[in-house]
Formats: structure tokens, sequence, C-alpha cells
């Protein structure tokens, strides 16, 4: 079978050997659940729920607020301790739901859908179902799934894509997702392009997985306009803009987005997510996860309660290293480096990776060499180390007209920087100002 991929990348060590082999494992009952009300691109959530009120698992306890937002439901059988400001994975504290496990008392009856029938779904019934379950994309960004499968009317889908890549290194939940139950993401596929209106889907898998790719391929035998797409293994194989280049040969343009091109892409959890909502009524109240790194015991792939402390998740995989340097909760390309370990697993949590000190790059910075790898390296044609600079002088604008908006924040330009040059922080903080004046233009124009 022949690869597909797309221009620039890196190759970052895999390190994916520690937790591919394991299966999921069920996270037993945490001692706390926090909520944050925020846990989707959008609006946050509005409590439905008050301090000392009783709920069950899969009770809704908050409820989304406008067209951009999710539903938040309970993930366990506990009290609500209060709605307070809590610690959160992003680095900002946030509003949350506070709920103490009733411990030793009888499991209580869990409040989920009821299941509907998979064969007569209509695509009304999927997108009112997945808007209900409080779905949020996985693949990192936790958009609402339900905005994703309500495109405007202007804009026609002919494609939908279920990025199968996972070309962070270290984490393996969307494999094992593959391995251990393809026909549930094969299906999910099918709903996704029913609700749409679809008839091609495909799904890109890195060919650093052959036996996902095979796994796949078996579970779409016979599934009309379904195809498994081999890609080169290469990282971000997996960002949108990339995927589509590598599976379609389309440019998304600046500015732009996949539906713009005719193109949805949902993760493998996600597929996985809606199906459960609809064949078994179930809410979005777990988050599939790896736990990895050198720096962890006992690596695990797990289904974890959402709202759990990250703490009581390390501790369950044996505990942390005594050499342990950093916790990601994500990738270490793109993942957010913790302060507070009692930061709550989120609805799109895909892995926490513990690194040790040998793992982790030597940080000191040097001037720039003008080598051009980062330029050679990113994936979307950007100049990092001019823009970095422009960013330095507090020179936006001229970040603006060079497309620092445009940046995905991939990591690929750091990765190759051979002086150690902070470049996403730079390109961060200029995507940041640019926004900014942007907004305080758009303001002056409407006065």
């Amino acid at each position: 079978m022949s690869t597909k991929t797309f221009p620039g990348g890196v190759h970052p060590p895999e390190e994916k050997e520690l937790s591919a082999h394991k299966a999921f494992e069920r996270f037993p009952a945490p001692t706390t659940i926090v909520l944050p009300l925020s846990q989707h691109i959008g609006k946050a959530s509005t409590p439905r729920v008050k301090k000392k009120d009783a709920v069950v698992p899969g009770q809704l306890i908050a409820e989304a607020e406008g067209f951009i937002s999710a539903p938040i439901h309970s993930s366990i059988a506990g009290t609500v301790k209060s709605i307070s400001r809590e610690v959160n994975a992003g680095g900002f504290p946030k509003d949350a739901i506070v709920i103490i496990p009733n411990g030793e008392e009888e499991p209580a009856e869990p409040e989920y859908f009821p299941p509907l029938p998979l064969d007569t779904i209509t695509p009304e019934q999927i997108r009112e179902r997945v808007k209900e379950a409080g779905i949020v994309g996985q693949g990192g960004a936790a958009f609402p799934t339900f905005v994703k499968l309500t495109p405007p009317p202007d804009k026609e889908i002919d494609t939908v894509m279920i990025n199968g890549c996972e070309c962070e290194p270290y984490l393996t939940r969307d494999y094992r997702f593959m391995i251990e139950r393809p026909e549930a993401i094969a299906e999910g596929l099918r709903l996704i392009m029913l609700a749409l209106g679809v008839k091609r889907g495909v799904f890109g898998i890195e060919d650093n997985k052959p036996d996902a790719i095979k796994a796949m391929e078996a579970a779409v035998q016979g599934m009309e306009g379904i195809e498994v797409a081999a890609l080169k293994t290469k990282y971000p194989q997996g960002a949108e803009k990339m995927l589509i280049k590598a599976v379609n040969g389309r440019e998304v343009p600046p500015g732009k987005l996949p539906l713009d091109v005719g193109v949805v892409i949902q993760n493998i959890g996600t597929a996985v997510a809606i199906y459960d909502s609809i064949a078994k009524g179930e809410p979005q109240i777990t988050a599939a996860l790896t736990v990895t790194g050198a720096g962890i015991k006992e690596p695990k792939n797990l289904i974890v309660p959402v709202g759990t402390p990250i703490t009581e998740v390390l501790e369950f995989c044996g505990g942390v290293t005594e050499d342990a340097s950093k916790v990601i909760v994500g990738g270490p390309m793109m993942g957010v480096a913790q302060y507070d370990l009692a930061a709550p697993v989120m609805k799109a949590t895909s892995g926490i990776v513990v690194l040790t000190k040998k793992e982790m790059r030597k940080q000191e910075e040097t001037p720039c060499l003008r080598c051009g790898k980062c330029v050679d390296a990113c994936p979307l044609h950007l100049v990092p180390t001019k823009l970095s600079r422009y960013s330095q002088l507090g020179r936006f604008e001229e970040a603006e007209e060079l497309g620092v908006t445009v940046c995905m924040e991939c990591g690929t330009c750091a990765f190759t920087c051979p002086a150690n040059i902070p470049l996403v922080q730079w390109l961060r903080l200029g995507k940041q100002e640019v926004m900014k004046l942007q907004r305080e233009r758009k303001a002056e124009q409407s006065t």
C-alpha cells in the first residue's frame, strides 16, 4: 500500500512502545471529581445543580450556553460539594462543579439516554443525541461535535475523515481503540457520514501502526464509500490541514477551515463517543487516555471518569519515578506542562506524559544560527525565526503581514532549532497580540 503525506514536518522519537501493548483498564472510583464548566471551545456551560445536591452518573449538571457550547454530565454518583474556581489542566483556574462520591453506598442507577436503533436512525436524531451527550472533539481542540455535524448551508461537504494518525510521540490511546474497538469506530464514521449526508469516508492512519490499519480495513469491509488510507509516519501528520493535504490533495487557505474545502475531520475517540452515545445511550462522562513516559512506573491506557484529579491517575499507575521532571497533559509536542497535579482529567484529555530529565532536551538558548531548519520543517510554509523575532521586538503588524496567525503551534520549528530558541512561545505571543489588534480594529470600524 502506497503512503501519502505532506511537505515539511519532523520525525521525533516515537516512544510508543511504553504503552502500545497495554489494553485499556477501567480506573476505579476517584476520591473527588472536579468538572470544569468550560471543557470545550466556546461558551462555558451553566450549572443546573447547587451545593449539597445528590447526583448520579450521566445526570445533566450543566447546560450548554449558546450554539458553540456543550452540556456536562456527572461522571459519578455523589454529592455536590461546591461550585468554585478550581485549578485546570489548561493552566488557568476555571469555574467547576466539585463532587464527592458516595463511597461505600449501593451503586446508583446511571441516568443514561435510551439507545437508538442504528439501522433506522435519522440525521436529525444523530445530531440531537451528540448534542445532548455533550460530545466534544477528542483530537485536542475540544470543539463541540454537534457544531461540526451542523455545517452552514453554503458549505458543501463531500468527505468525512477520521484522524487515526496519533502522530504525537508517546500517546497510544487512538491505537488501542483501533485494536480493541474497530467495529465501533467504523460504525461511528458511518453515523457521522449519515448526519452530514456524505458518501465518502476515509480513515487516515500512519504506517507505523500496521496492525491498526489491518483491523480497520477488516472493520470497514462491505461498508460502502469507506476506505483506509495509509499515511507516512511524520509529525504533524494528524493536523487537520496536513491530513487533508495528504489524503485529498486539497489546500486549506489561511484563515479558513476544513469545511471550506468540503471536509469534516473527527478523531478516533470522537467516533467511539458518538457510537456509544447512540448504541448505548452514554453521555461523554469518561476520558480514554494514555499515561506514559519514563517518569511513570507503570504506563497504562485507561478509561477514567472525567474530573478525576491527575494525581490520582498517576498513583493508579504506580506513581512517578524519583527522576521524574515534568508532567504534561497531552503529548510532548503540543501538550501543557502542569504546575498543580490537582488539575482534573477533562473530556478531551488524551494523555498524561511524565518525562525524566534524561528525556527532556537541553534548554540552554543560544543566538539564532540562521540555518533555516525551522523554515524547512514548518508544514504551513511560515518563517518561524523571523516571526519569532518580530514578536520579541513588538513588531506585531509585521508579524501579521508575515502570517503569524496561521501558525498552529505544532512545535516542529522548536524541535528542529539547534539554538533551542523557544519559537513556539514567541509565535504564540505574536498571535495573541495580533488578534488583539484585529479585535481593536474591528471595534473601531463598528463605531
